[in-house]
């Protein structure tokens, strides 16, 4: 099959290797018609490769056909339409039943102490072969994928249960949002374009932080009132603004949608260029003991928030050293969450908005562009640069290499 692998810092093509196979009673085989890239996918892309091995195939958020199943799964059948979530989580171990299933006690990758295995991400989250492929091996197929209806509808009306959906979901729930309180998202990409508009379609007023003009025009076409980010210095004018907006006090929520492709350090940016090009041994301690971000969308969060307020972080942030405003936290009385989503459990809220007709989240409206596998190198380079308006990039493995659509 053809499969998109990791070559190097920034560099990834598209290879022939092997087919996946059955490997486990419980596996399932899925014939994949849509694979999306993710802000996440960026990360491996520019610099965690001292976690990823020349030829790791990449990609975390996929649907497709399911082509053969083993024989411990009985809740799918050849030829259902299904979406895979991105962690993959056994559905029976006690992190699973309290809704935890990023923190899945089956899959826990225990000798890098961190969470549930992930698709596609790093020697530290498992090293299992990704979805930006022809066919995928789902692990726990009995009871992660999500069948989905064979309706003729466009993949991208399902495919976004996968990440972005359940992970937005999940940072509007974090922020402890009521109908009439201010949702503040920082961060435009996919996640805060539907944390936006679950946040909007929840009750709230939603005002949408970022200095693309594509991202900003598609948040406002959503009814979020917009802050162009180009327009203002630094997090300090960033909360000031938010504040500005909320007669003085702040975001009863904020959710920063950003994590570590945060503008505003060059000192942090050029720490983690140059981490880019030591021996993976070194730099993979260096960013696990010593690593550090660019803090201003978050150090902005806490600053827009209200006194007593929530900030929400689903953007994904890597360092171990991070200075934090610890005074103005306490000072405050703010709570913070954050933690990778756990999909399967917010899948039931989700589908009856998804499957309806009227699109109430707009999902349909998040995709920019559509392009062969084959074309998924020259799209990553196009969505880390946020060229051609992109904002969201889907693979398709069936289309022919010359084709593609916007």
């Amino acid at each position: 099959m053809r499969a998109l692998t990791w070559q190097g810092t920034e560099k990834v093509s598209v290879e022939t290797v092997d087919d996946p196979r059955i490997e486990e009673p419980t596996d399932a085989i899925i014939s994949v018609t849509s694979t999306a890239i993710c802000g996440s996918d960026l990360h491996l892309y520019s610099l965690l490769g001292a976690f990823i091995d020349r030829g790791d195939i990449l990609g975390h958020e996929a649907m497709g056909i399911v082509e053969e199943v083993g024989p411990g799964v009985t809740n799918l059948t050849v030829g259902d339409r299904v979406v895979v979530p991105f962690n993959i989580s056994c559905g029976h171990c006690w992190m699973c039943t309290q809704g935890l299933q990023s923190q899945c006690e089956t899959t826990q990758v225990k000798d890098q102490g961190k969470g549930a295995a992930l698709f596609g991400y790093t020697k530290l989250y498992g090293q299992v072969p990704g979805g930006q492929a022809d066919k995928l091996r789902v692990p726990h197929a009995d009871y992660g994928p999500i069948v989905v209806p064979d309706d003729g509808a466009p993949d991208e009306k399902y495919l976004f249960l996968s990440d972005v959906l359940p992970t937005a979901w999940q940072a509007v729930e974090y922020t402890g949002m009521k109908a009439g309180d201010t949702v503040a998202v920082l961060g435009l990409g996919p996640i805060g374009q539907m944390s936006a508009r679950i946040a909007k379609h929840r009750g709230a007023r939603v005002i949408g932080v970022d200095l693309v003009p594509e991202r900003l025009a598609m948040a406002a076409r959503h009814g979020v009132e917009t802050l162009d980010l180009r327009e203002l210095s630094g997090s300090d004018q960033v909360a000031e603004a938010i504040r500005g907006l909320t007669g003085g006090r702040g975001a009863d929520g904020v959710v920063d949608a950003v994590g570590m492709e945060a503008h505003g350090s060059p000192v942090s940016h050029g720490a983690h260029r140059a981490m880019m090009h030591l021996p993976d041994a070194v730099a993979a301690a260096m960013i696990e003991k010593a690593g550090f971000d660019r803090l201003a969308a978050l150090h902005a969060a806490i600053g827009a928030a209200r006194r007593g307020g929530t900030v929400s972080v689903s953007g994904v942030y890597g360092g171990a050293v991070d200075p934090m405003p610890l005074m103005e936290i306490f000072d405050k009385q703010l709570t913070i969450r954050t933690g990778q989503c756990n999909v399967r459990r917010w899948v039931d809220d989700l589908m009856p908005l998804v499957t309806d007709p009227a699109d109430p989240l707009g999902v349909l409206d998040l995709r920019t562009h559509r392009l062969p596998l084959e074309s998924a190198p020259e799209a990553y380079e196009m969505f880390q640069k946020k060229e051609d308006g992109c904002i969201k990039v889907v693979l398709d493995p069936r289309l022919p290499a010359a084709d593609g659509a916007r």
